[in-house]
């Protein structure tokens, strides 16, 4: 076992930092939508928890299907692009870019470093 290089664990955490904002921002945008009470709870929760699903299944470490890299790859760009979709859609595009900016640039670090081990 080899102790992971200060890089390796700081783009790690941000990754997960990363993930756990774009399921703020799918919450903060189906909360925000100018439907029905029940209607905009029901999409403030499940809009997170289907992009949690869909994560846990197929694209994290100890995903419950295993996908080539390319698979991951697509998965995460479906999660972090509906998730720069939403911050955009509530009115808040330069968040959103900024937010896709570090995503990519993170993914990129993360995918490099994981492909040496």
């Amino acid at each position: 076992m080899t102790i992971p290089t200060p890089l390796a664990w700081t783009a790690e955490a941000l990754a997960f930092a990363l993930e756990v904002a774009a399921l703020v921002a799918l919450a903060w945008w189906g909360f925000t939508q100018p439907v029905s009470r029940l209607a905009s709870v029901a999409l403030g929760l499940g809009a997170p928890l289907l992009a949690a699903v869909v994560w846990g299944a197929f694209a994290a470490p100890g995903a419950s299907f295993s996908l080539p890299l390319v698979g991951v790859l697509a998965v995460k760009a479906l999660v972090f692009g509906a998730a720069v979709v939403a911050l955009a859609a509530i009115g808040h595009r330069g968040l959103a870019l900024w937010f896709g900016g570090v995503v990519v640039l993170d993914t990129w670090v993360v995918t490099v470093l994981r492909a040496a081990e």
